[in-house]
């Protein structure tokens, strides 16, 4: 049965990632929000942190926690990488979210290999950065219609496709891209290959000028006859209609909670901050009063609370299911939806109740409302979530309900 306290075995490692998050990341916040596509060196020294935060729950190797499958011995509740990987982003996040995203060797890539590569793999692309390249100009949500293609010619694949919206797609060593072995096999065909950096055919095309996480780069990359080693496939090489693309689709149930927990992080930097600021006015919030006979403010932040609560605890909830290899498809999606949308509402209330100090500058609130938004978009848009949810729940295919 799940607790949804902070296991003790974390406890040391949620108040050191607090420490970063107070003492470098919130100092240089504003410092690479405007100067968007410039490094934050800063970081370089932080690295090894997030190392060791993914080496607590023993599922290191590829830089950053995955979900793998492998049947475990013995009985018990196991609080592990993926648990304490979303424990460490709340904090870090709460500092700023472009710097988290901005962080070596913890591309969403990395949880990618992390998921589904083999030992060989874990082991050939430890301690390297890598992004992934899922997004195509056509298909935004659509992970299913990609376009890119992959064609094995000897001891390669020949990738041919463009991509869009590489989160730290400039910075990192390595790319996951997802490309198709065949469009008429559908999404069975759908593979992951890991592409290095200075490939030839593997180009980048430009850096996106963004409203929030300017912190980090978001890239688009061509790729033209791009030969990539066959064994730098991740999974298995079949065609399984039967199984469909839930290899690669596998990814997605560890890094949709991670992006939940920096949404959840988000979410309380600016409670945090809009909670200061009221009492700072003489706004007196009271948990033993009904919300109806309180400030007007005080009854909306409560609100706001409660909705904070329940985007952390389903986050938290499908962390655990999946150190604890219990299916969370489901629990991922719903974690992701009410994160991202939380995060967003909360935000943006915040900044409306705190008027001028919430819309300026001076204060980072107004920072947080605009990264929050991206939060709510990628790794699946708020809409595809609920398709997601609902589909799990009726017991719909994807061509069933659409």
């Amino acid at each position: 049965m799940i607790n949804l306290e902070v296991p003790k075995k974390f406890t040391a490692l949620v108040a050191q990632a607090h420490q970063v998050a107070a003492e470098i990341f919130r100092p240089n916040s504003r410092k690479y929000d405007r100067a968007e596509h410039s490094y934050p060196k800063e970081l370089d020294m932080l690295a090894a942190l997030l190392d060791g935060m993914n080496a607590a729950g023993g599922n290191g190797g590829a830089g950053a926690a995955g979900v793998r499958r492998e049947k475990e011995t013995g009985e018990g509740n196991r609080n592990g990488s993926n648990l304490s990987t979303v424990l460490g982003i709340m904090e870090l996040c709460w500092g700023d979210v472009g710097l988290l995203l901005s962080m070596p060797r913890q591309g969403l890539g990395n949880s990618a290999i992390a998921s589904v590569a083999n030992e060989e793999q874990l082991e050939r692309f430890k301690n390297r950065w890598a992004a992934m390249a899922i997004t195509e100009p056509h298909c935004g949500s659509d992970s299913a219609a990609i376009r890119t293609t992959a064609r094995l010619d000897g001891d390669h694949y020949v990738l041919n496709g463009e991509k869009i919206f590489v989160t730290s797609g400039e910075r990192a060593e390595l790319v996951v891209v997802w490309a198709t072995l065949d469009r008429n096999a559908g999404r069975a065909a759908i593979k992951s290959f890991v592409v290095e950096k200075g490939t030839p055919g593997f180009e980048l095309v430009r850096l996106e000028h963004k409203l929030g996480i300017r912190a980090s780069d978001t890239a688009q990359f061509a790729l033209v006859d791009c030969r990539v080693p066959k064994e730098n496939l991740l999974g298995d090489p079949k065609i399984d209609v039967e199984k469909g693309f839930g290899g690669v689709m596998q990814t997605f149930d560890n890094t949709r909670p991670l992006v939940a927990g920096m949404a959840v992080g988000v979410a309380r930097a600016s409670l945090e901050e809009t909670r200061k600021q009221l009492e700072s006015a003489g706004v007196k919030i009271d948990y033993k009063r009904p919300a109806l006979t309180q400030h007007a403010a005080a009854a909306e932040f409560l609100k706001l609370e409660a909705d904070y609560e329940a985007a952390r605890l389903l986050t938290l909830q499908a962390a655990w299911m999946a150190d604890n290899r219990k299916p969370n498809s489901l629990h991922a999606s719903m974690a992701k939806a009410k994160a991202g949308r939380a995060c967003v509402d909360i935000a943006l209330k915040c900044v409306e109740l705190c008027g001028s100090l919430g819309y300026a500058e001076n204060e980072l609130l107004e920072k947080w409302a605009r990264d929050a938004k991206i939060l709510d978009i990628f790794e699946g848009t708020q809409q595809i979530q609920l398709l997601i949810v609902a589909r799990r729940l009726l017991g719909k295919s994807s061509a069933e309900l659409r």
